[in-house]
């Protein structure tokens, strides 16, 4: 399981050790072809890649044809749609090394006995936590149980920006139980490489807002603009090219033939705007985008990483620019956090959003789906440098004083011994001391080095402000490091809390 951002290599990362099998092991790492007793030849590709849409499936095909170059490795690939249903069978008939398939159509073609899975040593699926979000995981399970060989027997990898630990739970059906969950760069963030701006905007002044942006815009520049809706996309899309900008739109509802067309309108600079939804673009990599707006927002931030991720690829710089309406105040919080990760201006309006949404029991962060750290161990993260503790069950422990989950930034569980300074209980985890008001207002206690700040929670002491440098009350009576009471040493008491210098 590989997570890394976007732009970052990943398709080479699967395809090129696929091709080095091949070209090292020879005939020994292909199957040979079958007569079945329907009198149809069945072929055995070496390798399988499941992406989630035709274009990713087309775009997946064109980089394997070019690592696979002067090679005797044969591509093929298989899509929806009647247009190249045709083309795609009588390539399959000259039989295949490689085969990159969308999930549909593949099971429609082993149906009729095309293709076999038993030679198949690798498996691929791109866009993994994509593919068994939008519901493909049925489809998966049938292609796996029709005559692939188990996955003891093969190599099977996924690959993505984000994994949530809902998907990894369902993709560990998929792997072998000692996979390596393999994590490059700031997981489940985006490139410092793209600058990012948030404008706070009422709905009917988008289009405006929009216009401004086009017109600022270099002739040469590609810009990518998403929205919410295909109808939403063809609207806009109509909008723009009244205003005598060249815009195409690309969606679901578009025929196979219209969604490559306007791609590669787009791609060659004839129409430097694509209006698109956040499925049919997802994981494209198209050359020279300078610029993504997010017209509507997402409603979650996984997926204003993948959006944001088609520029500022492969180490180039781009831009995002995002709309921000009233109804997206549920991002704010996750917004603001990716911002400061990614080194990025974090507006004031959105800082209080953020804030504002901060209440007690309605923690958010703790089931976030940004998803970079592998959900088997507990330990730091590694999800955009952000430190936390995960525990193989993800059940977090009993709420404290109020405050809602401990450590927002990770739930404090599959620990054996709990924390300092909290008392073991039925469940482990005790609530901290809690007579004097803390001072964290995500909960919990913060230590330094594993020990404990002198002074935490005193009597008549006021609540101590957190500096880099420990802890300051802010009546100054109690410098860091200094005990202020002659009891500190000896206060200890029938729940558990023992001596806090220890």
């Amino acid at each position: 399981m590989s997570c890394a951002q976007t732009g970052s290599g990943k398709t080479a990362a699967f395809l090129l050790p696929i091709i080095h099998h091949i070209l090292v092991n020879g005939p020994e790492a292909i199957r040979p072809s079958m007569m079945s007793s329907s009198g149809r030849r069945t072929f055995y590709p070496a390798a399988l890649v499941l992406a989630p849409t035709r274009e990713l499936a087309i775009q997946i095909h064109k980089e394997a044809a070019k690592f696979s170059y002067r090679t005797n490795i044969i591509t093929a690939i298989l899509y929806g749609g009647r247009e190249n249903y045709r083309e795609q069978i009588n390539r399959l008939r000259g039989g295949c090394h490689i085969l990159i398939a969308t999930p549909g159509r593949l099971i429609d073609i082993l149906d009729q006995g095309y293709i076999g899975l038993a030679g198949c040593r690798y498996l691929v699926l791109d866009e993994a936590d994509r593919m068994l979000d939008m519901g493909f995981e049925p489809q998966i399970r049938k292609i796996v149980g029709q005559g692939m060989p188990p996955k003891s027997e093969r190599i099977t990898a996924m690959f993505s920006a984000t994994f949530p630990k809902q998907i990894q739970t369902l993709a560990q059906d998929f792997l072998k139980p000692n996979y390596v969950f393999l994590a490059v760069g700031r997981v489940g963030s985006t490139s410092e490489n793209i600058d990012q701006q948030i404008l706070l905007v009422e709905e009917f002044d988008k289009r405006k807002m929009l216009m401004n942006i086009l017109a600022r815009e270099e002739n040469a520049s590609l810009v990518l603009v998403f929205v919410e809706t295909k109808r939403g996309a063809n609207d806009l899309a109509n909008i723009l090219q009244r205003q005598q900008i060249n815009a195409v739109a690309i969606h679901g509802d578009l025929k196979q033939f219209e969604r490559e067309r306007n791609l590669e309108l787009f791609r060659n600079g004839s129409n430097p705007v694509l209006v698109a939804t956040a499925v049919a673009a997802r994981g494209l990599d198209i050359p020279n985008v300078r610029h993504v707006v997010n017209y509507d927002l997402p409603g979650d931030i996984d997926e204003y990483v993948h959006r944001i991720g088609r520029t500022g690829r492969c180490g180039n710089t781009g831009r995002a620019t995002s709309f921000f309406t009233e109804k997206n105040r549920a991002l704010a919080r996750d917004l603001s956090q990716l911002l400061s990760e990614s080194n990025q201006e974090v507006p004031d309006f959105l800082l209080r959003m953020a804030a504002e949404g901060r209440t007690p029991g309605n923690n958010r962060q703790a089931n976030r789906r940004f998803g970079g750290t592998d959900q088997r161990r507990g330990g730091a993260g590694t999800m955009g440098n952000r430190g936390g503790y995960s525990g193989p069950q993800g059940v977090p422990p009993t709420i404290q004083n109020g405050f809602g989950p401990p450590f927002a930034m990770g739930a404090m569980n599959g620990f054996g011994q709990p924390p300092r300074g909290f008392a073991q209980q039925q469940n482990g985890y005790g609530p901290p001391q809690n007579r004097f008001t803390p001072a964290f207002p995500r909960g919990g206690v913060a230590q330094f080095n594993g020990v404990p700040p002198v002074g935490y929670g005193q009597p008549n002491f006021g609540a101590p402000i957190m500096t880099r440098g420990g802890f300051q009350p802010s009546n100054g009576f109690a410098p860091p490091g200094a005990p202020s009471f002659q009891q500190q040493a000896a206060y200890q008491n029938g729940r558990g809390f023992g001596n806090w210098q220890n």
